[in-house]
């Protein structure tokens, strides 16, 4: 398929990037993951709080799910709202979920107050963000297809429109496991049917999101 529709994934990033700012010798490394469990998230803090133990704080923001409705944040230390929430507003305003973003800051000896706290830590985080690649996370099902020998030409023609990926087998019928979005699924069934006169046929198997 060439297109999709919005509504069946989101954004998330392919890997993971770090980028750097100083400011008024105070240094902020901006460290963002792509995780894809709260569990995870939280193994990968732990991790960058050992590889940065002697930091002045490690502070994080992550955010989960289509709408990037689970999400926590922390300021570490810093005062209240001038480091987590900047982190979170960025990672919203660039439209990515299923990701940890933990920045670290080496205190240079002069305070920035609130303000200029927030500023830093937004530009840290949009600075990383420059640097990653989106990837789709698609909310889809599968689709177990059964069909004979002589229908498979055009079966598979279909499968390969409209699926994300696929796996088939091959016995005495064929069957195939097709991902399809959630959007496209009625009209990939009808699609199966018409193509085979009726003979194909269609079960849905799972949810992924």
């Amino acid at each position: 398929m060439n297109t999709h529709n919005p509504s069946d994934f989101y954004n998330t990033i392919k890997q993971r990037e770090r980028a750097e700012i100083k400011v008024r010798g105070s240094i902020f490394i901006a460290t963002a993951i792509p995780v894809s469990s709260k569990d995870m998230a939280l193994k990968e803090l732990d991790a960058l709080r050992s590889e940065y133990f002697d930091a002045s704080h490690n502070c994080f923001a992550y955010r989960f799910g289509k709408n990037g409705l689970e999400f926590r944040t922390s300021d570490d230390g810093e005062p209240s709202g001038s480091a987590g929430k900047p982190m979170l507003f960025i990672l919203q305003k660039n439209d990515v979920s299923d990701i940890l973003l933990v920045i670290t800051r080496y205190f240079g000896g002069t305070k920035l107050g609130i303000g200029g706290l927030a500023r830093a830590y937004s530009g840290a985080s949009s600075l990383v963000l420059e640097s990653c690649i989106k990837v789709p996370i698609f909310s889809s099902a599968d689709i177990k297809v059964f069909c004979t020998y002589d229908d498979v030409s055009a079966v598979k023609k279909v499968i390969d429109e409209y699926a994300l990926y696929h796996d088939s087998h091959y016995h005495d019928a064929i069957e195939f496991i097709a991902k399809i979005p959630l959007s496209k699924i009625e009209e990939f069934c009808d699609a199966i049917v018409s193509v085979s006169a009726g003979r194909a046929g269609t079960v849905i198997q799972k949810n992924d999101n």
